[in-house]
């Protein structure tokens, strides 16, 4: 069954058929010659049941609270908040690539919004001060991302729910993982300043970091608002999506001014279609939920897996490998819904915390926004600049290596994951 199932899929899959289809025909294929016809009249009411949960509710706003921020002028104000902070350095405006990347994470939960966000506002001001464009390109699109790592992260709710782990304690383990990214890349990205000879930017001056952040302030207290919040148990992060939804339009239209009613229905729109593709993945994972729990396939993949060998360190870098491989071929989303119950079982036969997991499992399947060629966030950055893909996709190979070794970090070093301790 386990061949059947997972087969089908595949072959769909390669086929060019849309991961949601796939998954559903998989079930409904696999159920029909398991255990007939009769199955396939419940599995309308187990697709409902897979989308029938609270936490979800967080899904399609944080979304929507992402592309708010992706349009309107709160990226310019945050961008040149962290101008002036460090703008000065040589390659400064790299940097700041990633600390404004690192900002808008704490907003959108989602990687695409933060990369069209920054990309959006920074990358002609990089091309004008002669930073090569593949490369700055490249540079805020693995910036990108930390989108879904520092909370609130979309990827975060969905693991959160399928694993029935709590969301609070995912998203205040995120901010190490998240931080850790991002310094690694603003070194990679200091010392590509050098060896490029790119200019220093603004100088040094406290009346102008006043100025923009008395600007930015409005910006900077949305993830106040959200993360204070939902730590501080005022509301769940369900609520919390709502919340930056309803701060996002009033700041955009009435202390911004630059969002009318007619943007505010074109981004619904989009955010809608967005929400639209999560959602439906969600609901045909219910029958593919079901075929895997009964006929006991993610225990017998943990069974062989285990058969391989004991050594726990040594499975966790083959879970870290599929991992990896995984966001190379499929979106982050459609990969959290689908491994999570497979891998499950073989790491809580390991020991293996599901918070621990979790993280891992997200920074993992992050980086895969940046590996071709299932690379959202490099076809976001392909779209702003107008550079092929091809070329952008060699840039980011030294902030793709720098990013797997993070990764494996977090695997390995407990620490990382605040959570455990």
């Amino acid at each position: 069954m386990a061949l059947l199932l997972f087969g089908v899929f595949i072959l769909l899959l390669l086929l060019g058929v849309p991961v949601a289809f796939s998954i559903l025909t998989a079930a409904g294929v696999t159920m029909f010659v398991g255990v007939g016809p009769a199955q396939g009249m419940k599995m309308i009411g187990r697709m409902f049941e897979s989308t029938n949960s609270f936490p979800l509710i967080a899904v399609p706003f944080f979304i929507l609270a992402g592309d708010l921020l992706a349009k309107g002028k709160l990226s310019k104000v945050l961008v040149g908040f962290c101008e002036s902070l460090l703008g000065w350095l040589r390659g400064g405006l790299s940097v700041v690539s990633v600390l404004a990347g690192m900002f808008f994470a704490a907003i959108s939960g989602s990687g695409a919004a933060t990369t069209a966000a920054v990309g959006a506002t920074l990358v002609p001001e990089l091309k004008q001060r002669g930073y090569d464009e593949s490369s700055a390109a490249a540079l805020i699109a693995a910036a990108g991302t930390i989108g879904v790592v520092i909370p609130p992260s979309v990827p975060m709710v969905l693991y959160a729910v399928i694993a029935e782990e709590s969301i609070t304690r995912l998203f205040a383990s995120g901010f190490v993982p998240g931080v850790a990214m991002g310094g690694v890349l603003i070194a990679l990205a200091l010392v590509q300043a050098y060896k490029h000879h790119y200019p220093k930017g603004v100088e040094l001056d406290v009346k102008n970091i006043l100025k923009t952040f008395v600007k930015a302030i409005p910006a900077i207290l949305m993830p106040v608002i959200i993360l204070v919040g939902i730590f501080s148990g005022i509301f769940t992060p369900s609520e919390a999506a709502c919340v930056a939804v309803v701060y996002a339009v009033l700041v955009s239209k009435f202390v911004y001014r630059d969002l009318t009613w007619k943007d505010l229905f074109k981004i619904m729109l989009g955010s809608a279609r967005t929400s639209a593709v999560i959602m439906i993945i969600i609901a045909c994972s219910g029958p593919f939920g079901w075929a895997l729990a009964n006929w006991k396939i993610p225990q017998a993949i943990s069974a062989a897996v285990l058969g391989v060998s004991s050594n726990k360190y040594i499975i966790m870098f083959l879970i870290s490998a599929i991992i990896l491989i995984a966001g190379v071929f499929m979106e982050t989303s459609s990969a959290i819904i689908i491994l999570t119950p497979v891998f499950l079982p073989l790491i809580t036969e390991l020991g293996v915390s599901t918070l621990h997991f979790g993280i891992l499992f997200v920074v993992g399947i992050a980086i895969g926004m940046i590996t071709p060629p299932v690379a959202i966030n490099l076809f976001v950055a392909s779209g702003i600049t107008g550079l092929p893909i091809e070329k952008i996709s060699k840039s980011v190979v030294p902030y793709l290596i720098a990013l797997i070794v993070v990764f494996l970090a977090i695997v390995y070093v407990p620490l990382l994951v605040p959570g455990l301790l």
